[in-house]
């Protein structure tokens, strides 16, 4: 695995690229003179817990043979603010399912996703409590 980053201007916006040419900037708070022009490093932290999760979580109830049609997640987060560095204490997960769901299946893949086979969970779990909860929903039609 190998990422690139570029500075885009005179301050602390940044492009990251994988090799497959795909990009993502990134960019400091404005409170030190950031530009808003991209994630935050600690927002993309989050970003791949929620990619990192979604996609096992649909791989599992995909082998299930279970109809998802559609995912929402939300993620909220808050951060040890009394030493430095600021790291997360406390990750909150949501997802709403879409689909006609079993919710025995649906519990015990994000059981799995999270006990198992998501490796931004266990990395972020080591200093931060991730729950997750989640919503079944019919699909549209």
């Amino acid at each position: 695995m190998e990422i690139n980053l570029i500075r885009k201007n005179d301050k602390f916006n940044f492009e990251a690229t994988n090799p497959a040419g795909q990009s993502v900037e990134l960019d400091a708070k404005p409170e030190i003179g950031g530009t808003g022009r991209g994630f935050r490093p600690m927002e993309m932290l989050l970003v791949g817990l929620g990619g990192c999760s979604g996609i096992d979580m649909v791989n599992v109830l995909t082998k299930q043979k279970e109809p998802l049609a559609d995912v929402k997640i939300n993620i909220k987060a808050t951060r040890k603010t009394e030493k430095m560095p600021p790291i997360f204490d406390a990750i909150t997960i949501h997802f709403d399912l879409y689909g006609d769901l079993n919710e025995k299946k649906v519990e015990r893949a994000l059981a799995l996703t999270f006990e198992k086979y998501c490796s931004v969970s266990n990395i972020l779990g080591r200093s931060a409590t991730i729950t997750f909860t989640y919503a079944l929903h019919q699909a549209a039609s």
